[in-house]
């Protein structure tokens, strides 16, 4: 019975990270990083979101969407290792970054003496809003990209995303805002989803 829970979880960590990582691109490629932030942010905060609450509710044991989250770090940098050995530059991958809101959704799940819904109202919510901002911060620090992306262009990259000059425009039309906001809405019905995923599991 043991192995078998321990299994389960080795199986849930490992099947999450894949969902998350199938969930738009999970990469930052500073050749179309600035065209798919928001995208990227409402799809990563959302499925960050299921994966761990599913995660964290089936051992109820805090900490683990952190542990969640390191494990996609660990693959986007195994992948960021593939790009530069293709030879692309070091900063051409660009890895995201979401142990800081994974360790705020364990934080409000520990807080709330491991409440459930206040996991999923205030951690979902947490995560919706900080995401977006920690990777906006990630990709500021990065080298000019419209350089990167002339410089060293894909072959596999779509028309839709030829790189363009970012837009300087009003609070609407921020990326971080959208992405944000987004993120933020649809992160606590989807930590629902989560949860309902996990009372399934148990009744089955």
């Amino acid at each position: 019975r043991r192995t078998t829970h321990y299994l389960f979880i080795v199986v849930v960590a490992v099947n999450s990270t894949l969902l998350t990582i199938n969930a738009g691109d999970y990469i930052f490629y500073t050749d179309w990083a600035w065209t798919s932030f928001v995208v990227f942010s409402i799809s990563q905060s959302t499925m960050l979101v299921v994966g761990a609450i599913y995660y964290m509710l089936f051992t109820g044991v805090p900490g683990t969407a952190t542990y969640y989250a390191v494990i996609m770090t660990i693959y986007t940098w195994v992948a960021k290792g593939a790009w530069f050995g293709l030879g692309y530059p070091y900063d051409f991958v660009l890895v995201p970054v979401w142990i800081p809101s994974a360790m705020l959704l364990d934080l409000s799940y520990w807080a709330t003496r491991r409440n459930k819904h206040a996991a999923i109202l205030i951690g979902g919510s947490l995560v919706g809003l900080s995401l977006p901002i920690f990777n906006m911060i990630n990709l500021l620090l990065v080298r000019d990209p419209l350089e990167m992306a002339f410089k060293y262009p894909r072959p596999t990259l779509p028309p839709y995303m030829t790189p363009i000059e970012p837009q300087i425009g009003k609070f609407y039309n921020s990326p971080v805002a959208l992405g944000s906001g987004a993120g933020a809405v649809l992160s606590v019905p989807i930590a629902a989803l989560g949860a309902k995923l996990n009372t399934w599991t148990y009744r089955w």
